[in-house]
């Protein structure tokens, strides 16, 4: 009755089910797993917790750049003039905006320019134009920091 209530498994170890026992699990959806190696036990009751825990995630870097210029871009509010420090910046990577060591935004990138070219990615080493949505308050000497969040195993 426990197995039900809490959607569980019974593992057996070396042993064998009454046949009155299998009936029951069987109307009531318990699975039933027999192991008589003891390794094997642990493998498949490792594998199931694994499955089981959250996963964690962890911030990795893509890139970095200075804001070197501001400009106006009507409703949209301002787009950062920026030089591509380190890395590459993409068109809709989570962008985070620091000023001296504060952070003061963060969201994602909106619209990316090089000249009066649209285009997806800018690498380091070259100027472009950043556009971050719901942020506009940009000053000359902040530090753009271009992230992306992975599942780490």
């Amino acid at each position: 009755m426990l197995a039900t209530a809490s959607k569980g498994v019974i593992i057996g170890f070396n042993t064998v089910s009454e046949p009155g026992a299998l009936h029951l699990a069987d109307a009531e959806g318990v699975s039933i797993r027999y192991y008589n190696v003891i390794y094997n036990l642990v493998d498949d009751v490792g594998k199931a917790l694994k499955g089981l825990l959250e996963p964690s995630y962890a911030e990795v870097i893509e890139g970095r750049a200075e804001v070197r210029a501001t400009f106006p871009a009507g409703k949209k509010g301002t787009v950062a003039g920026v030089y591509v420090a380190e890395g590459k910046i993409e068109r809709g990577a989570s962008v985070r905006v620091r000023r001296q060591e504060q952070v003061v935004g963060k969201s994602t990138v909106s619209s990316l320019r090089r000249f009066k070219d649209d285009v997806k990615e800018v690498i380091a080493g070259y100027e472009c134009g950043v556009g971050i949505a719901d942020f506009s308050e940009f000053q000359i000497g902040d530090m753009l920091e271009f992230f992306r969040t992975e599942k780490v195993s």
